[in-house]
C-alpha cells in the first residue's frame, strides 16, 4: 500500500516563505509585490480561480488585484490593458486567465506579457529562459510538481521519469525541469506506442493528459512516485462507486454537485504505487503557492533584489 501525497503541507511551507519574505521586502524597500489576473469574460471556474488568487496575496501580503474585461472585448482592447500593466511599476506580476473567448490569439496575447512580469512562465522568452536552465520566472504546476517529488525525499537525479501529456503548461516545461535535475524524461502521448509499457519503466510517473482514471496499475512500476495533474469532472454515479468505493465525501459531492473531480490516474493505482498524489488537495494547492513566490520573485528579479 502507498502513501497519499497530498499537497497542502509543501503550500504552506511556501506560503509561509512568501508572506516572511514580502514582508522582510517591504520593509526594506518600501514596496509590496503586486499581481494582477485579467480575465476576459464569465467563465465561472475562471473567475473563481482568480478570485482565490486575489484571496491568497491579500493574506500573504501581497497586493492582489482583478480586471475584469466583458466577453466581448477585442485584440487591442485587450492589447491596450497588458500594455498599461506592463508599464504600471506597482504590477511586479501579470496573469491572463485561460482560456480566452475565441476571438481573442492566447499565444499572441500571451506575447504582450513583459517577460519580467510574465508569472504564469509561458511566455516564450521565459521557456527559452527554462531550457537554457538560466535564471528566470518558471511554470507554477510544473513548479508545484517538483516541489511534491522534493517532499517525498526521493531522488530525481539519475531516475527514469516518464510525463504523460505535453502541453506547453505541464508536460513540456516539467520534462526541462526534470531534466535540468538530471532525470531521464520521456513525454508520451496520444501517438506513444506501447503507452503502458513505457510508463510502467517510470520511478517518477506524471499524468497531465486531462482523462479521467486513464492510468491504471498496468502503466505502474511497483514502488513508482505518481504525480496526479489531471482533473475532471464525472458525473456517473457507477463509475465513482467503481473507483472510490462506498465514500461518504465522493456521494457527498454527487448529491451537492451533481460531480465529483476524478484525476487522470486510476485512484486505485495506490495498492502498487508507492506515493500518489490525490485529486483533488494534490497538486492544485502548490500551483497557486507558487504563483505567489513568482509573485515575489518577480518583484525582486525586476528590482535587482536578492
Amino acid at each position: 500500500m502507498g502513501v497519499w501525497l497530498e499537497g497542502k503541507p509543501p503550500a504552506d511551507r511556501v506560503r509561509e516563505f512568501v508572506k516572511s519574505e514580502a514582508r522582510r521586502l517591504r520593509e526594506a524597500t518600501g514596496a509590496v509585490p503586486g499581481l494582477t489576473a485579467v480575465l476576459v469574460g464569465d467563465n465561472k471556474s475562471s473567475l473563481s480561480y482568480v478570485r482565490t488568487k486575489e484571496k491568497a496575496c491579500q493574506a500573504l501580503g501581497l497586493n492582489g488585484s482583478v480586471i475584469h474585461l466583458p466577453a466581448e472585448t477585442t485584440m487591442d482592447a485587450l492589447h491596450d490593458r497588458i500594455r498599461a500593466l506592463n508599464d504600471d511599476d506597482a504590477v511586479d506580476g501579470i496573469l491572463v486567465q485561460l482560456p480566452l473567448p475565441p476571438q481573442l490569439r492566447t499565444n499572441e496575447v500571451i506575447g504582450w506579457i513583459r517577460p519580467d512580469k510574465d508569472v504564469d512562465g509561458i511566455h516564450p522568452a521565459s521557456l527559452g529562459l527554462l531550457l537554457q536552465n538560466q535564471p528566470g520566472l518558471r511554470p507554477c504546476t510544473p513548479m508545484g510538481v517538483l516541489e511534491l517529488i522534493r517532499e517525498t525525499g526521493a531522488a530525481i537525479e539519475g531516475r527514469d521519469a516518464v510525463i504523460i501529456g505535453r502541453s506547453l503548461i505541464v508536460g513540456k516545461p516539467l520534462a526541462a525541469l526534470l531534466t535540468n535535475a538530471n532525470a531521464t524524461v520521456t513525454i508520451c502521448h496520444s501517438k506513444t506506442r506501447d503507452l503502458a509499457g513505457t510508463a510502467a519503466r517510470a520511478d517518477i510517473l506524471v499524468a497531465a493528459m486531462g482523462k479521467a482514471a486513464f492510468v491504471t496499475r498496468e502503466f505502474v512500476k511497483p514502488g513508482a512516485l505518481v504525480i496526479d495533474v489531471g482533473t475532471s469532472a464525472v458525473s456517473d454515479p457507477e463509475t465513482v462507486r467503481t473507483l472510490f468505493g462506498d465514500d461518504p465525501l465522493r456521494a457527498k459531492d454527487l448529491a451537492d454537485k451533481g460531480y465529483t473531480l476524478v484525476g487522470d490516474v486510476d485512484p486505485r493505482v495506490i495498492d502498487k504505487a508507492g506515493w500518489l498524489t490525490p485529486v483533488p488537495k494534490g497538486v492544485g494547492p502548490l500551483t497557486i503557492a507558487m504563483l505567489m513566490k513568482n509573485t515575489l520573485e518577480a518583484f525582486k528579479l525586476r528590482r535587482k533584489l536578492g
